[in-house]
């Protein structure tokens, strides 16, 4: 694929794909993308911002997001007669679907590690969901037993009672008949633990069958949203070990082995993010790290775009990102993505620059409150401590479709304090930021 500016200098992107067929002829699909709004990240640096909130001179730009495109289409055929394009037309058909087949199959072996994939089927846009996909676990039946109750997220809302009962009914089918096999990942000493949590979610199951017989919406996203803590912890029992070893290059990082909480008091209320160091160990534990010292205490919020971004983490001077007193030195952190179903992060380069483009991390931008480290736009491994909330918003970032996705680091999601979030705006400050849960699987360098 090659993205290359449009001829006639309207602001079109276009994107050429290009494959051979037989005997040599090539044809050209051209898709062209009217890009309406145009947003840069930018990381703050030693000019002034604006009113945008954006830097001036000796600022640092740190990426790119199209939050609205129209499509334009228009194929384009090679300068063929009309009886070449007659004699070659099944051709072309043929060769397309051949093409499409092809990169059905055609993907790079990669070492797998525990489960973190997702079903199939429409983008998950719930952190809490997604942080429950990402644990690294082998548990195909638990993982069934979750994926039936997410589900049930995705037809309440227009009360779809039909499918929330086959849902439910799976559910406890499962419960019923594979307890067994739920508890066989579970560790001897966290079994008694274990056997109590499976016991608290088939009540709650239970209570969701009366609910949804009573058609109680209200009650019905009650009763899931318990359920799904007692999964989810459930799941962790599961998980005994780190699941892979960080390249000994980052020795020299926090890292965090496992997941932290994190409690954000602002001026408008308080946040609750969960870290997810299973998933991004450095950029996390680098964030944890710069929680415990203190030091985005007082610090505003740099930049604020509805539903797009909210950033913070400028220290006060010149210096835009975190200084060791240690070392002395500016701590920069690689861009660290996981692929689903890869062993281990991929480190210092964005996918789309991997070839990898087409794979979807563990942690997508598809959540309200994706908090993801900021960066200089030309150097991968140039964050430190400035971080954003992504404020997504589906019609103009669409769950799935967003330019970030392996781009930049995610390292959690926002699970409480989504309406303060909504409301905070550049100039307002963060009171205090304090670790509340997970300290313990910090690991700080040991060089």
């Amino acid at each position: 694929m090659q993205a290359i500016p449009s001829p006639n200098g309207t602001g079109e992107l276009r994107v050429v794909y290009s494959r051979s067929l037989a005997d040599g002829i090539k044809k050209q699909l051209a898709f062209y993308f009217t890009v309406e709004r145009e947003q840069v990240l930018y990381r703050s640096g030693k000019g002034e911002r604006g009113e945008s909130g954006r830097v001036g001179e000796g600022g640092q730009r740190c990426g790119k997001m199209v939050k609205a495109i129209k499509v334009k289409v228009m194929l384009h055929w090679s300068n063929f007669s009309i009886d070449t394009c007659k004699r070659w037309v099944k051709t072309a058909v043929l060769a397309l679907l051949l093409f499409t087949l092809s990169l059905s199959f055609s993907s790079v072996s990669h070492a797998k590690r525990p489960s973190s994939s997702m079903p199939a089927g429409n983008a998950i846009t719930d952190g809490r969901a997604l942080l429950r996909y990402a644990l690294p676990i082998d548990n195909k039946t638990l993982r069934e037993l979750q994926i039936s109750l997410e589900d049930i997220g995705n037809h309440i809302r227009s009360k779809r009672w039909g499918p929330i009962s086959s849902d439910i009914s799976k559910a406890a089918r499962i419960l019923s008949i594979r307890e067994s096999e739920i508890l066989e990942s579970i560790p001897d000493a966290k079994k008694p633990e274990a056997e109590t949590l499976v016991a608290q979610v088939k009540e709650g199951v239970s209570q969701l069958s009366q609910a949804v017989e009573a058609k109680d919406r209200e009650k019905v996203i009650d009763l899931k949203a318990e359920i799904h803590v007692s999964v989810g912890e459930l799941q962790e029992l599961i998980v005994t070990k780190f699941p892979f070893e960080v390249p000994a290059k980052y020795a020299n990082l926090p890292q965090l082995k496992g997941r932290a909480t994190v409690a954000v008091e602002t001026e408008k209320g308080k946040i609750t993010l969960v870290v997810d160091g299973y998933s991004a160990p450095v950029t996390a534990g680098n964030f944890v790290d710069l929680v415990d010292r203190g030091f985005y205490d007082g610090l505003p919020f740099i930049r604020s775009e509805e539903s797009y971004v909210l950033q913070t983490g400028d220290p006060e001077g010149k210096e835009v990102g975190f200084i060791d007193p240690a070392t002395g030195k500016y701590r920069n952190i690689p861009l660290e993505v996981l692929v689903r179903d890869d062993k281990e992060p991929v480190y210092g380069i964005t996918l789309e620059d991997a070839g990898r483009y087409r794979d979807e991390p563990v942690l997508p931008f598809s959540a309200f409150g994706t908090v993801a480290m900021a960066r200089a736009e030309t150097d991968p491994d140039s964050a430190s401590s400035q971080f954003f909330f992504f404020l997504f918003e589906p019609e103009l970032t669409p769950a799935g479709l967003n330019l970030l996705d392996g781009r930049y680091a995610v390292f959690g999601y926002v699970t409480e304090g989504k309406e303060v979030l909504e409301q905070l705006k550049q100039g307002d400050k963060i009171v205090s930021a304090k670790v509340i849960k997970g300290m313990e699987n910090l690991v700080q360098p040991q060089v």
